[in-house]
């Protein structure tokens, strides 16, 4: 059985805290070395939020029309990649389709990453691009296989990696609410190497944020060696719950790190991540899955699984009321 590590007396207080908007009772958590803002924000105004641009806009996206330089290959990863600049001096990272076609991890990265931004967990700027004309190292001027475009961001600065076991938000429900979000998606790949720390400076601030950056593997099958992600037979076959118990809720979940869902999330969470949930409309979904370049009838599908799955957390947590 999982248990919750205490934080030192002399480093943390008890507060209260209520967020507006979500049907969840207050709750008390312990506060550490970061405010619960560096992980998440009570998306206040979720219900107007934009899902195609996402919270950074179209000024950040790339330009399909620009042709861009090479500068290295990408390292590591599951999919290809490159990392190149465009005319105007910004610096982009290419994560790629192995084959060429959509099926890998850029569309699910994209679409997932708009869906966390607008639910309160801060992402950095990404977009899709389904190709791009680019330059390489030789001045030989030719057309790639698109994906995901992530801007180095001049107020993002990488601090390294933080870890899912040890991070000051244990224990809350935006922490706890955000394993649940990902579990809708059928996200396997919870490893920490996924998850960066950034030292944030914006609007005069500085600031840090606790960001799971890395979401491509998901919206497919589970499992810990290579489970086909971005599959929408095997999503949609997915069972999301298993069993819901009077206090805790078990999910049909293999992948990465299983410690931390089993015997572990409760109803309360649940209930809190599902209520989050089902305030993005049917345009938002729509338009979150157009950002990561999936056509309407592909969309619909992955769609309508998750609110299924959302439906399903809403209803197993209210039986148990």
């Amino acid at each position: 059985m999982w248990q919750r590590r205490l934080l030192p007396p002399l480093l943390c207080g008890l507060i209260l805290v209520g967020y507006a908007g979500v049907t969840a009772p207050s709750w008390a958590i312990a506060r550490a070395a970061e405010d619960i803002s560096a992980l998440w924000n009570d998306p206040t105004d979720l219900e107007t939020r934009d899902l195609f641009h996402g919270n950074w806009g179209a000024s950040h996206a790339p330009n399909p029309d620009a042709v861009y330089t090479f500068v290295r290959r990408k390292k590591g990863g599951a999919n290809p990649g490159v990392v190149v600049r465009d005319s105007i001096g910004r610096t982009w990272h290419v994560k790629q389709a192995a084959d060429g076609s959509r099926g890998a991890e850029g569309p699910v990265e994209v679409a997932l990453s708009r869906v966390l931004n607008a639910a309160g967990y801060h992402q950095p700027p990404v977009y899709f691009l389904p190709s791009f004309t680019m330059m390489t190292s030789d001045g030989q001027v030719q057309r790639e296989a698109g994906g995901r475009f992530r801007l180095d961001d001049p107020s993002l600065r990488e601090l390294g990696v933080w870890s899912w076991q040890d991070n000051p938000f244990i224990g809350t429900p935006p922490f706890e609410g955000l394993l649940v979000i990902l579990l809708m998606f059928n996200s396997w790949d919870l490893k920490d190497s996924n998850n960066t720390l950034y030292d944030v400076r914006r609007e005069g601030e500085a600031r840090r944020w606790y960001v799971v950056r890395d979401l491509g593997g998901a919206l497919g099958e589970t499992g810990r060696f290579r489970p086909k992600r971005n599959h929408i037979d095997k999503f949609e076959r997915h069972i999301f719950i298993t069993n819901a118990g009077h206090d805790l809720v078990e999910f049909g979940y293999d992948g990465k790190q299983p410690q931390l869902i089993r015997h572990r999330i409760t109803v309360d969470t649940v209930r809190w991540a599902a209520s989050l949930m089902s305030r993005i409309d049917d345009r938002q979904w729509n338009d979150a899955f157009r950002a990561g370049g999936y056509d309407q009838a592909l969309g619909n599908r992955f769609i309508a699984k998750i609110r299924a799955n959302i439906a399903q957390a809403r209803l197993r947590a209210n039986r148990t009321q």
